[in-house]
């Protein structure tokens, strides 16, 4: 399953916290577009009946079927700007 550095955490919950009408349970939704697209992310208030949830550190990820089984060996990393603005990583685990 998908894991998340405290990096990662912190800027999921700063994203989820700065959307209007978002839950502070709400989180990040990463779908799979397939193909060469890659994913989408975007701000959720609550999963999707067959989303995966990935929490840690009260920062949650919600992963559709096809971004679950595509991200099973990853984890997912974030770079904060200076700015406010974040940058998100994946790394295959060791």
């Amino acid at each position: 399953m998908l894991t998340m550095t405290d990096t990662a955490a912190e800027a999921v919950k700063a994203i989820v916290s700065r959307v209007p009408n978002v839950p502070d349970d709400g989180g990040v939704r990463i779908r799979d577009t397939g193909g060469e697209a890659g994913f989408e992310l975007s701000v959720a208030p609550a999963p999707e009946a067959t989303d995966t949830v990935v929490a840690s550190d009260g920062a949650q990820v919600f992963l559709d079927a096809g971004a679950a089984a595509a991200l099973e060996d990853r984890i997912l990393d974030a770079e904060l700007a200076q700015d406010g603005s974040v940058r998100f990583a994946l790394a295959t685990r060791a």
